[in-house]
C-alpha cells in the first residue's frame, strides 16, 4: 500500500464526522437552552452590577467646563461673525 503524506492528516476526518453525526436534536436543544440561560443571568449580573455602582457613585452636578465653554464661543464667532455668547443653558 503506498503511504501518502496526507493520508496521516485525514486519518480522523471520518471518526469525527460519526461522532458529529451522532449528536441527537435533544443533546442540541440543552445546549442551546443553557447557552440562553447563562448568557441572560450573566447580563443580570451585570446590571445589578451597574446599579450597585450608579447608586455607591451618583452623578455629579452638572458644570461647564472651561473648554466646552470656548469651543461654543468660537464654534458661534466662525459661524455668526461678530455674534458672542451671552449665557450657555444645558436641556434636560
Amino acid at each position: 500500500m503506498i503511504r501518502r503524506p496526507w493520508d496521516e492528516i485525514f486519518a480522523g476526518v471520518d471518526r469525527t464526522i460519526k461522532r458529529e453525526s451522532e449528536l441527537d436534536v435533544t443533546s442540541l436543544f440543552s445546549a442551546c437552552l443553557i447557552a440562553l440561560t447563562s448568557v441572560f443571568i450573566l447580563l443580570g449580573f451585570l446590571a445589578l452590577t451597574m446599579a450597585l455602582i450608579t447608586a455607591v457613585f451618583p452623578d455629579r452636578e452638572a458644570s461647564l467646563e472651561p473648554a466646552l465653554v470656548a469651543a461654543i464661543s468660537t464654534t458661534v464667532a466662525s459661524v455668526y461673525p461678530g455674534a458672542t455668547v451671552t449665557r450657555i443653558e444645558e436641556e434636560r
